[in-house]
């Protein structure tokens, strides 16, 4: 389903134990490429200083991927910045 696998954005998630289906309008937002580039460090770069792929930096900073809270973290870290700086929620509770 939309929204299980990181896509961000309105989705439906199915309650599997009651059935029940929720309709979320929330997402997450960021600033890592304005971050990245106050370093000129490259996604490449950044994605080898945090343990992943070139092209996973590209779906997060795109929101087209939520990254976990570790990765979260580590990010934050190479970017000298709080994740509360690099991540905000947008939508329904958000804001």
């Amino acid at each position: 389903m939309p929204g299980e696998s990181g896509q961000i954005g309105k989705f439906v998630k199915l309650d599997k134990l009651f059935g029940i289906a929720y309709i979320f309008d929330m997402g997450l937002r960021n600033h890592i490429k304005q971050h990245r580039a106050r370093l000129d460090l490259t996604q490449k770069e950044l994605a080898r200083r945090v343990g992943v792929r070139r092209q996973t930096v590209l779906a997060i900073e795109k929101n087209h991927y939520v990254p976990s809270t570790v990765l979260a973290l580590k990010i934050a870290r190479e970017l000298d910045r709080p994740v509360d700086e690099l991540f905000e929620l947008v939508g329904e509770d958000g804001g």
